[in-house]
């Protein structure tokens, strides 16, 4: 079923795993996975961007690098397909001309059509996770899935669930989660890691209070945004994300259906992070009105040449109309 992967593998001795340039819990425990599990390789792991300080949870989040390896066999491309998230490699000639040159694979669990132009194999399977498309390739190839393996495919798994009760789960990812555990990853270590990373400095809890005094609410209180503009990016971001501190507590405020929250940059660039409502699985529809994509409940965008406000107006004109379609 998996054939593609392991024709992949073949007659390479150097790997490098890259994450796009929105590294999140799924990414990483994909890449760190993917890590453990080729133990015939030498892996490098690379992201453009520094990864953030709330996922040093991770065991080995320090393994990846923003250090490109040109002299990698292969490129493995986890948890997108969208061009959009990698601007960071393709704006950068040396990197794109050795994507445009190498053999790559992408694996990947969105629904987000893959539209990247460079010659690639991929798979791509609509699952609560790319962790989970990693655990089923390694199963059906026969790969060992050793416990540090494990937990990372696990974590991933977590991240992209919201703790595994996010309406994504399904009675199959329950039961590979029963699997991980058989084999040693324990989640409540691994939650008990998390929550140790998560706690909050007495200056980021008065940040969050900030924001949430910021939050607007439109569309008779169905629709919340948050504006987190450059300034606060530079500030806090290293410490703790903004969008982190502030999503949930927006989705879980009494009536809201849409939450997003956006931040801007002195470029022009602008990026969204949506979270619905249970009753409102519009997120990737939204993110999608804005060239982005992802899941129903969960999905985001970057848009360049606009302001947080016009985001706003956009927003108003087509969240009634999706959510005339639930």
């Amino acid at each position: 079923m998996y054939n593609v992967f392991s024709e992949f593998l073949k007659n390479k001795k150097k790997i490098c795993v890259i994450q796009a340039e929105n590294p999140d819990g799924d990414s990483l425990g994909s890449a760190i996975a993917l890590d453990y599990l080729l133990r015939d390789k030498q892996v490098s792991l690379y992201c453009p961007v520094d990864i953030p300080k709330y996922l040093h949870y991770f065991a080995d989040w320090s393994r990846v690098t923003s250090e490109f390896d040109y002299k990698a066999d292969g490129y493995i491309i986890v948890d997108t397909a969208a061009s959009v998230l990698l601007s960071k490699l393709l704006d950068d000639a040396a990197i794109r001309n050795r994507l445009y040159s190498a053999p790559v694979l992408i694996i990947d669990h969105h629904e987000t059509p893959d539209d990247i132009d460079f010659s690639h194999d991929s798979i791509i399977e609509v699952r609560p996770a790319c962790a989970e498309v990693i655990y089923r390739i390694a199963k059906d190839l026969n790969i060992e899935i050793n416990q540090a393996a494990a937990e990372a495919i696990f974590q991933g798994i977590l991240s992209d669930t919201l703790g595994m009760t996010s309406p994504s789960m399904t009675a199959e990812t329950f039961e590979i989660a029963a699997d991980l555990t058989r084999i040693g990853a324990k989640i409540s270590d691994l939650e008990d890691r998390r929550r140790e990373f998560m706690k909050k400095s007495p200056r980021i809890l008065d940040y969050k209070a900030d924001l949430i005094k910021r939050i607007e609410y439109s569309l008779n209180g169905e629709l919340a945004t948050v504006h987190i503009p450059w300034d606060d990016i530079r500030e806090y971001s290293d410490e703790y994300n903004p969008n982190v501190l502030i999503l949930e507590e927006m989705r879980l405020v009494e009536g809201i259906k849409v939450a997003v929250a956006i931040k801007t940059y002195p470029d022009g660039k602008v990026t969204g992070k949506i979270r619905t409502a249970t009753e409102a699985p519009i997120a990737e529809r939204i993110a999608g009105y804005f060239g982005g994509g992802g899941h129903p409940q969960a999905a985001g965008f970057r848009t360049y040449d606009t302001t947080y406000e016009e985001v706003v107006r956009d927003l108003v004109k087509i969240v009634p109309e999706l959510l005339q379609d639930v």
